[in-house]
Protein backbone atom coordinates (compact mmCIF):
# COMPACT_ATOMS: atom_id res chain seq x y z
CA UNK A 1 0.00 0.00 0.00
CA UNK A 2 3.25 2.13 0.31
CA UNK A 3 2.67 2.87 -3.54
CA UNK A 4 -1.02 4.07 -3.30
CA UNK A 5 -2.67 7.34 -1.94
CA UNK A 6 -6.16 7.90 -1.32
CA UNK A 7 -7.79 9.87 -4.77
CA UNK A 8 -12.01 9.35 -3.49
CA UNK A 9 -13.78 8.39 -0.63
CA UNK A 10 -17.90 8.30 -0.51
CA UNK A 11 -20.37 6.25 1.47
CA UNK A 12 -23.43 4.65 0.65
CA UNK A 13 -26.32 6.56 1.03
CA UNK A 14 -29.05 4.53 2.95
CA UNK A 15 -32.48 5.49 4.10
CA UNK A 16 -33.10 6.73 7.64
CA UNK A 17 -33.60 3.84 10.11
CA UNK A 18 -36.80 5.76 11.35
CA UNK A 19 -40.08 4.75 9.86
CA UNK A 20 -42.92 7.55 9.14
CA UNK A 21 -40.77 10.31 9.00
CA UNK A 22 -42.19 13.72 7.16
CA UNK A 23 -40.72 14.40 3.84
CA UNK A 24 -39.22 17.45 4.97
CA UNK A 25 -37.27 16.54 8.28
CA UNK A 26 -34.29 17.96 8.54
CA UNK A 27 -31.58 15.98 8.46
CA UNK A 28 -28.00 16.80 9.73
CA UNK A 29 -24.99 14.71 8.73
CA UNK A 30 -21.85 15.09 10.90
CA UNK A 31 -18.83 14.65 9.33
CA UNK A 32 -15.26 14.43 11.25
CA UNK A 33 -14.46 17.94 10.33
CA UNK A 34 -17.90 19.68 10.75
CA UNK A 35 -17.71 22.53 13.58
CA UNK A 36 -20.16 22.43 16.00
CA UNK A 37 -21.10 25.65 16.33
CA UNK A 38 -22.17 25.87 12.70
CA UNK A 39 -23.90 22.42 13.09
CA UNK A 40 -25.34 23.65 16.21
CA UNK A 41 -26.74 27.38 15.10
CA UNK A 42 -28.13 25.73 11.77
CA UNK A 43 -29.90 22.94 13.83
CA UNK A 44 -31.39 25.22 16.80
CA UNK A 45 -33.00 27.68 14.08
CA UNK A 46 -34.75 25.14 12.28
CA UNK A 47 -36.05 24.05 15.50
CA UNK A 48 -36.76 27.19 17.00
CA UNK A 49 -37.67 30.04 14.52
CA UNK A 50 -38.97 27.83 11.72
CA UNK A 51 -40.80 25.55 14.26
CA UNK A 52 -39.64 22.10 12.95
CA UNK A 53 -40.89 19.40 14.96
CA UNK A 54 -38.34 17.00 14.48
CA UNK A 55 -34.57 16.63 13.75
CA UNK A 56 -32.12 13.98 12.97
CA UNK A 57 -28.67 13.07 13.38
CA UNK A 58 -26.66 11.32 11.57
CA UNK A 59 -22.93 10.63 11.93
CA UNK A 60 -20.41 8.08 10.80
CA UNK A 61 -16.60 6.57 11.23
CA UNK A 62 -14.96 9.20 13.51
CA UNK A 63 -18.12 11.55 13.47
CA UNK A 64 -20.10 9.27 15.57
CA UNK A 65 -19.18 10.97 19.22
CA UNK A 66 -19.34 14.67 17.69
CA UNK A 67 -22.99 13.58 16.66
CA UNK A 68 -23.71 12.37 20.24
CA UNK A 69 -22.43 16.16 21.41
CA UNK A 70 -24.50 17.78 19.08
CA UNK A 71 -27.46 15.99 20.57
CA UNK A 72 -26.59 16.44 24.07
CA UNK A 73 -26.60 19.90 23.17
CA UNK A 74 -29.69 20.16 22.07
CA UNK A 75 -31.49 18.34 24.39
CA UNK A 76 -30.34 20.43 27.46
CA UNK A 77 -31.03 23.77 25.69
CA UNK A 78 -34.32 23.48 24.12
CA UNK A 79 -35.53 20.28 27.03
CA UNK A 80 -38.49 18.14 26.67
CA UNK A 81 -37.40 16.42 23.25
CA UNK A 82 -38.03 12.63 23.13
CA UNK A 83 -35.12 10.68 21.27
CA UNK A 84 -34.74 7.44 19.65
CA UNK A 85 -31.47 6.21 18.95
CA UNK A 86 -30.35 3.42 15.85
CA UNK A 87 -27.19 2.31 15.47
CA UNK A 88 -25.72 0.55 12.82
CA UNK A 89 -22.72 -0.35 9.73
CA UNK A 90 -22.40 1.87 6.72
CA UNK A 91 -20.13 1.26 3.59
CA UNK A 92 -17.45 3.61 2.66
CA UNK A 93 -16.10 3.21 -0.54
CA UNK A 94 -12.45 4.28 -1.06
CA UNK A 95 -10.72 4.20 -4.22
CA UNK A 96 -6.95 4.46 -4.49
CA UNK A 97 -4.54 5.41 -6.57
CA UNK A 98 -1.28 3.68 -7.63
CA UNK A 99 1.85 5.60 -7.29
CA UNK A 100 3.86 4.00 -9.14
CA UNK A 101 2.39 2.46 -12.29
CA UNK A 102 4.23 -0.43 -14.36
CA UNK A 103 5.71 1.07 -17.42
CA UNK A 104 3.47 1.82 -20.24
CA UNK A 105 0.51 0.47 -18.59
CA UNK A 106 -2.51 2.22 -17.55
CA UNK A 107 -2.79 3.77 -13.92
CA UNK A 108 -4.31 0.82 -11.49
CA UNK A 109 -6.70 1.99 -8.77
CA UNK A 110 -7.64 0.06 -5.89
CA UNK A 111 -11.48 0.04 -4.41
CA UNK A 112 -11.84 -0.69 -1.01
CA UNK A 113 -15.00 -1.33 0.69
CA UNK A 114 -14.92 -0.47 4.43
CA UNK A 115 -17.71 -0.92 7.08
CA UNK A 116 -18.11 1.69 9.66
CA UNK A 117 -20.32 2.73 12.75
CA UNK A 118 -22.90 4.60 12.39
CA UNK A 119 -25.51 6.28 14.49
CA UNK A 120 -28.57 8.09 14.00
CA UNK A 121 -30.87 9.86 16.50
CA UNK A 122 -33.79 11.21 15.95
CA UNK A 123 -35.25 14.15 18.42
CA UNK A 124 -38.62 15.14 18.57
CA UNK A 125 -40.88 17.86 20.30
CA UNK A 126 -43.89 14.98 19.85
CA UNK A 127 -44.05 11.90 22.06
CA UNK A 128 -42.94 8.92 20.75
CA UNK A 129 -43.53 5.21 20.91
CA UNK A 130 -41.80 4.28 24.49
CA UNK A 131 -41.91 0.67 23.21
CA UNK A 132 -39.87 1.26 20.37
CA UNK A 133 -36.00 -0.01 20.68
CA UNK A 134 -33.11 2.81 21.54
CA UNK A 135 -36.04 5.41 22.95
CA UNK A 136 -35.06 7.65 25.50
CA UNK A 137 -37.96 10.25 27.23
CA UNK A 138 -37.57 13.81 27.67
CA UNK A 139 -35.47 14.94 31.69
CA UNK A 140 -37.50 15.94 33.94
CA UNK A 141 -37.58 19.97 33.79
CA UNK A 142 -36.18 19.65 37.48
CA UNK A 143 -32.98 17.53 36.07
CA UNK A 144 -32.37 20.27 33.41
CA UNK A 145 -33.12 23.47 35.87
CA UNK A 146 -30.51 22.57 37.83
CA UNK A 147 -27.91 21.49 34.72
CA UNK A 148 -28.29 24.67 33.75
CA UNK A 149 -27.73 26.50 37.43
CA UNK A 150 -24.69 24.39 37.38
CA UNK A 151 -23.35 25.48 34.32
CA UNK A 152 -23.83 29.41 34.66
CA UNK A 153 -21.94 28.79 37.85
CA UNK A 154 -19.03 27.63 36.03
CA UNK A 155 -18.94 29.70 33.46
CA UNK A 156 -19.26 32.12 36.31
CA UNK A 157 -15.96 31.42 37.86
CA UNK A 158 -14.56 30.81 34.60
CA UNK A 159 -14.68 34.24 33.45
CA UNK A 160 -12.13 35.13 36.63
CA UNK A 161 -9.85 32.28 34.98
CA UNK A 162 -10.62 30.52 38.37
CA UNK A 163 -12.70 26.85 37.62
CA UNK A 164 -13.00 26.83 41.77
CA UNK A 165 -11.68 28.96 44.55
CA UNK A 166 -8.49 28.30 45.90
CA UNK A 167 -8.19 27.24 49.82
CA UNK A 168 -7.12 29.99 51.94
CA UNK A 169 -3.46 29.47 52.75
CA UNK A 170 -2.34 27.66 55.25
CA UNK A 171 0.31 29.12 57.85
CA UNK A 172 2.08 26.00 58.35
CA UNK A 173 3.13 25.57 55.06
CA UNK A 174 3.98 29.43 54.57
CA UNK A 175 6.60 29.72 57.29
CA UNK A 176 8.12 26.22 56.46
CA UNK A 177 11.64 26.52 54.73
CA UNK A 178 12.95 24.00 52.49
CA UNK A 179 16.36 23.13 54.18
CA UNK A 180 18.67 21.06 51.41
CA UNK A 181 21.82 19.63 52.63
CA UNK A 182 24.31 19.20 50.61
CA UNK A 183 27.01 16.23 51.31
CA UNK A 184 30.68 17.69 52.15
CA UNK A 185 33.24 17.69 48.75
CA UNK A 186 35.99 16.06 49.58
CA UNK A 187 38.77 18.39 49.45
CA UNK A 188 41.62 17.79 47.36
CA UNK A 189 45.30 18.73 48.70
CA UNK A 190 47.78 20.34 46.28
CA UNK A 191 51.03 19.87 46.97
Amino acid sequence: MENFRKVKTSEEESPLPFPDLPPDVVEMKVKEGSKIRNLMNFAMAQMELKGSRQIVFSGCGRAVTKTITCVEIMKRKLGGLHQVTKVRYKTLLEVWENQDPLLGGPAQNLTVHKNVPSICILLSRDPLDPNQMGYQPPEPQQELEAQLVEAEDVSDSSTKRLKRPLPPPCDTLLTKKLQVQVPDSPKSSRT
